[in-house]
């Protein structure tokens, strides 16, 4: 899926809403688990509950590779179920030496089929610039995550250069890949500095996690850091797929979709 492709879909459903499919068997309702595969069943029916709502989906692949090969293959019958209407990434968060990360981009985009990968740039252009030599697809570089450990080396400043690591990672990386194939992943949990990042990025899409469970200023990160494509792919797992807990999961599940879909709306009707 190309930029505009993505853009028309965010316009259509007035959405910039990505799902994260961080599928925890033993967090899935008791009575899923009489099924042959019980973590497909609890994806199929949330995306059956949101797939109006969202624009994208996001399976954390760790949370299938923690299953051994039954897990993986509830992973591809998962991303075969997403409509091909939907932007997927497969949030893996690889990064080798070249002739791995050849191999890593094989697998999800020949093998599996996925519009992006989750990359860490920690070993540089050579071990990134592998996954960029595939047509209409995406690589979702590491640069500001959510997660309370962003505070250890992401915003660390360094003297010599005057700017903090994810800085010098998002000017470098732009370098390597286009605003076409060519994603961020920026911390809901930052939204103070989204007007900052969009200055770097100006034409690039920010995948943001932490909207939802982490407590991520939707309005705020929104306001600041959207661009002439929207920009955003806002992710929200646990506050969705975990929204309900019982054989109604699937209900609430959508409900939830459904809240954060109307406050996109809003948010770009005012701001875009």
């Amino acid at each position: 899926m190309n930029r505009q492709q993505l853009f028309d879909n965010i316009q259509k459903k007035q959405s910039y809403l990505c799902v994260g499919l961080d599928t925890d068997i033993k967090r899935i309702p008791k009575h899923l688990l009489v099924n042959e595969d019980p973590v497909f069943e609890f994806n199929k029916q949330i995306i059956d509950a949101t797939k109006d709502y969202c624009v994208a989906y996001k399976p954390n692949t760790a949370f299938y590779e923690s299953l051994g090969s039954k897990g993986w293959q509830s992973l591809e019958k998962t991303i075969h179920y997403i409509p091909d209407s939907h932007f997927v990434i497969a949030d893996a968060k690889r990064g080798d030496i070249g002739n791995t990360s050849k191999m890593y981009a094989s697998a999800f985009f020949e093998n599996m089929n996925v519009d992006a990968l989750t990359v860490a740039p920690y070993m540089g252009e050579d071990s990134v610039t592998p996954f960029l030599g595939f047509d209409e697809k995406w690589v979702v570089l590491l640069a500001l995550t959510s997660n309370k450990g962003s505070n250890d080396f992401q915003l660390d400043t360094q003297e010599s250069v005057g700017q903090a690591l994810y800085e010098k990672v998002m000017h470098r990386a732009q370098e390597w890949g286009s605003a076409e194939n060519l994603m961020f992943v920026l911390g809901a949990t930052h939204p103070e500095k989204f007007k900052e990042l969009r200055a770097i990025a100006p034409e690039h899409f920010f995948l943001v996690p932490g909207v939802g469970a982490q407590g991520g200023d939707l309005k705020a990160l929104s306001q600041y850091g959207f661009n002439k494509y929207c920009g955003l792919l806002v992710n929200s797992s646990r506050g969705i797929i975990y929204a309900g807990d019982g054989e109604n999961f699937a209900e609430a599940a959508g409900n939830a979709a459904a809240k954060l879909q109307s406050e996109m709306a809003d948010l770009l009707d005012q701001y875009l």
